[in-house]
């Protein structure tokens, strides 16, 4: 069988993941059936929700109220939804800062619970 990628394909394909920039930002995870929601930061938007789902799938998910959730409804209660993506800082203490501001931002207008 012949791989679709040449060795050079895949390599400039693993070296463009490598370097590809990392969306910070904040999310909502909301269970329907329960009326709840929950907001969270991310460091990176793009591997957060796959994260969440693998703890929460596994029963490790940290944030008790959110397991209990999934445990009750399922996954086809909970949605996850990107509220906001942050602009890209150089210094990484102002990035978490300017992360941890608008979640608590976020926290406050939905009156959800922070994970």
């Amino acid at each position: 069988m012949v791989n679709a990628f040449g060795k050079e394909d895949r390599k400039a394909a693993l070296a463009a993941y490598k370097e590809r920039k990392s969306v910070v930002g904040v999310f909502v995870v909301r269970c329907a059936s329960a009326g709840a929601v929950w907001v969270g930061g991310a460091p990176d938007l793009d591997k957060i929700q796959n994260r969440l789902w693998f703890q929460l799938k596994t029963g490790g998910c940290p944030h008790r109220s959110l397991q209990a959730a999934w445990s009750a409804h399922g996954a086809e209660s909970l949605t996850f939804e990107v509220v906001e993506r942050l602009e890209d800082e150089d210094l990484p203490f102002a990035r978490a800062a300017a992360l941890k501001s608008r979640v608590s931002h976020w926290v406050a207008a939905l009156g959800a619970e922070a994970v």
